[in-house]
């Protein structure tokens, strides 16, 4: 793919084409190619589009890539934060131990870095080499494939890690399963002035080492990562920050928000804020009260503006009934339903099955949050609202 051949083949795919017409056109370039340099390139091309979901289009159409690769990199704007923030205390020199595609590389080297790129497949190592050519920065970035676990680090002041957490198509989710474990990213972390080391957002608190800062970073609302990070001064504290708008918060509540009965507002707190523990920072900020103490949903009787939540105005909470609520819905004239829940058996697909919507019918639509308070399953119907100024 990187011969003037394969490079004119890939620009000639990046239109792309429809699945039907795959066959054609294979016919067609095998005439001109041998057919192995056709199938790579279709297949890369394929790669890009996927790639394209989470990096700017302009660079993955540049960009090369593994199917593990893909599968696995960072969307660009949470490694371009995580980047701009390892500049910021101080890295000059970082080890980006197991690279893969060398999406990370590249975002480390846009920050002013100069990057060690290590992995230990050739194939991921060629992906991150023509890369950081393709986006001009080659001459900030050594690729060098090796065992991370016993690169030479000499010459680094930081280090980032971002481990295999899968193993035959599925999903680690203990820390020591991580391929490096996670217990030998933290010991090589404490040799080095600065570090930042990724794991999944459903870490066990329990497994968080007490003298690093861990920071649950959110795109879009989504939680993509955890990131424990060694040389920030704040050891032992927790972090939300939520992409795209960059907002970042230290929680810092220490005591156990109050509850009590829904009031005309609903407060979703960001899936980051949640697992920062931040929860009882909103609750503080809207002068509100949780539902129950153990589901993150705060309710208040005013609209605050806040970055940490989503406001939604209340226009029926009732107690959870399958009848009652399609009563309610006929009522309001609802066929379009937005449907969220914590701490309720049934799922938002069980129930909306039941309940058998006609937007045809009815044009209303309404966010629908199941949930539940001391007295039992509760039911809450209403609307996003628009933030207030600050």
């Amino acid at each position: 793919m990187l011969t003037g051949p394969g490079r004119a083949l890939l620009d000639r795919l990046a239109a792309g084409h429809r699945p039907e017409d795959e066959i054609a056109l294979v016919t067609r370039l095998r005439r001109d190619h041998p057919a192995e340099l056709v199938s790579a390139a279709l297949a890369q091309a394929a790669l890009r589009r996927r790639a394209a979901a989470k990096f700017a289009p302009e660079d993955a159409a540049r960009m090369f890539f593994t199917a593990d690769g893909v599968e696995q990199a960072t969307r660009a704007e949470v490694a371009r934060h995580r980047a701009r923030r390892m500049a910021a205390l101080g890295a000059r020199r970082v080890a980006d131990l197991c690279c893969g595609n060398g999406g990370d590389a590249v975002e480390l080297a846009r920050a002013g870095m100069r990057v060690l790129a290590v992995d230990r497949s050739p194939l991921a190592c060629a992906a991150a080499r023509a890369n950081a050519d393709a986006l001009g920065v080659g001459d900030l970035v050594e690729v060098r494939q090796d065992d991370v676990t016993t690169t030479d680090l000499a010459d680094c002041d930081a280090l980032f890690v971002d481990p295999a957490r899968r193993a035959g198509g599925s999903r680690r989710f203990d820390p020591e399963a991580y391929s490096p474990a996670l217990s030998w990213s933290v010991a090589a972390a404490r040799r080095l002035p600065v570090a930042a080391l990724k794991t999944g957002p459903g870490i066990d608190h329990a497994d968080l080492p007490a003298d690093a800062e861990t920071e649950w970073v959110s795109d879009g609302g989504a939680v993509k990562e955890a990131v424990l990070w060694f040389g920030t001064g704040l050891a032992g504290r927790y972090r939300a920050t939520l992409l795209p708008a960059g907002d970042s918060f230290l929680t810092d509540a220490t005591t156990e928000p109050p509850t009590g009965e829904a009031g005309r507002y609903l407060y979703e707190p960001d899936g980051a804020v949640i697992r920062a523990r931040g929860v009882a920072d909103v609750v503080a900020e809207v002068g509100g009260r949780l539902l129950d103490p153990a589901i993150a949903y705060v309710t208040a009787d005013t609209l605050v503006a806040t970055r940490r939540a989503t406001a939604y105005e209340l226009t029926d909470v009732l107690p959870f009934g399958l009848k009652r609520l399609k009563a309610l819905l006929r009522e309001r004239g609802i066929g379009s339903l937005t449907i969220k829940k914590r701490g309720f058996a049934m799922t938002p697909e069980e129930l909306r099955a039941k309940l058998r919507l006609e937007p045809r019918r009815h044009r209303a639509t309404a966010t629908l949050f199941l949930t539940r308070s001391a007295a039992g399953p509760l039911m809450m119907l209403g609307h996003p609202a628009e933030q207030p100024t600050h």
